[in-house]
């Protein structure tokens, strides 16, 4: 595990994930504590395409969204941390006892915690809360797996 603590700006997140606008919901992640914890900024913008459906006039970010922006948040520190230097893909696997809190709107910054409870092999579980401000809009446990991506 690294000991010190990192931030993994946009154009290292490029490399550790292979979303790409309007899928990437992450702009950094701060804290960064190997493969143990992290904090993922994103910065809600009125400009983002599902805003002009989800709803008209009164726009809040969807709670899918929130809990994708915490799975990219662990997925990117689990592929920094056990890549070993080559391209991996982490798979979303499992999401348990979500639970949405306040409303995400635009203007907001969320802030994505994310904390590793554990690892077997290439399974990793975290422990996930986004927050606004000094309120938590969401919480989740997800889980994941770390695969070699296929040949082309």
């Amino acid at each position: 595990m690294t000991s010190s603590i990192e931030t993994i700006e946009i154009k290292e997140l490029f490399s550790l994930l292979p979303h790409r606008y309007p899928f990437l919901l992450i702009d950094r992640i701060s804290n960064v504590e190997g493969d143990q914890r992290g904090v993922g900024i994103k910065n809600v913008t009125f400009n983002e395409p599902h805003f002009g459906g989800h709803f008209p006039g009164d726009p809040i970010m969807p709670g899918v969204l929130i809990v994708e922006a915490m799975a990219q948040t662990a997925g990117a520190i689990c592929a920094k941390e056990n890549s070993k230097g080559k391209r991996k893909l982490v798979y979303f696997m499992t999401i348990d006892d979500a639970k949405f809190r306040r409303p995400v709107v635009p203007g907001d910054q969320l802030e994505l915690r994310v904390v590793k409870q554990k690892q077997r092999g290439n399974i990793f579980k975290y422990d996930c809360e986004a927050w606004v401000g000094d309120e938590k809009a969401a919480e989740a446990k997800i889980g994941a797996m770390m695969v070699d991506p296929e040949e082309e």
